[in-house]
């Protein structure tokens, strides 16, 4: 049976995808080429759970599930801004934009995706949700001091807010791998209705 790598994610609009774009336009501007793979703007993504590999027959329950959470959620909104690295600004691997959400409803959004899914055997998250929007991944060659000094800059750099984003709708996302980087496809879309509590 065939497999298909995939996740479930925020899409963003156009307004934020812009921004972030230019955001990574100017990190590149100031940083060494061949340091950082950055992320194809246009599939900037919040990921809410990745599911790996999962076998095509059961994609059909996977769809069923987060249609449940769709209807038990209700339209909100997050800010984004601000850089920041995991796992730190000394060692930094991924560079990302930040996410903030006051209210709680990110959070719960994400942990319902989390709890529900585990009913189809998916495992939960071992690390606790931090929710961030990936610029780009740091080059593995990279020595020591050449990726504190990255956060270092990487820290100082600060590229101020983003903006609002109305999140709407969730999606489970196909990830094809090709050498020049990972391609995204919309499988499925799950509005947040809030139908159903």
């Amino acid at each position: 049976m065939e497999m298909i790598r995939t996740f479930v994610a925020i899409e963003l609009d156009q307004e934020a995808l812009d921004w972030l774009k230019g955001v990574q336009e100017r990190l590149k501007a100031d940083l060494p080429q061949g340091l950082v793979r950055w992320v194809d703007p246009k599939g900037i993504h919040l990921t809410l759970k990745f599911l790996g590999e999962v076998p095509q027959g059961k994609i059909k329950a996977i769809e069923e599930v987060l249609k449940g959470v769709g209807q038990r959620h209700r339209p909100f909104s997050f800010s984004y801004g601000g850089l920041g690295c995991f796992p730190s600004f000394s060692h930094p691997n991924v560079i990302w934009v930040g996410v903030e959400e006051k209210t709680g409803a990110l959070r719960a959004l994400q942990e319902d995706v989390e709890r529900s899914l585990a009913k189809l055997g998916f495992r939960p998250e071992d690390k606790p949700f931090s929710p961030h929007l990936t610029l780009g991944r740091v080059g593995r060659g990279l020595s020591g001091a050449e990726r504190k000094r990255l956060g270092e800059y990487i820290k100082a750099g600060g590229v101020g807010y983003g903006g609002e984003f109305v999140v709407e709708a969730i999606s489970l996302m196909k990830s094809d791998l090709f050498p020049t980087g990972a391609v995204y496809t919309r499988l499925a879309l799950f509005p947040l209705s809030g139908l159903a509590k």
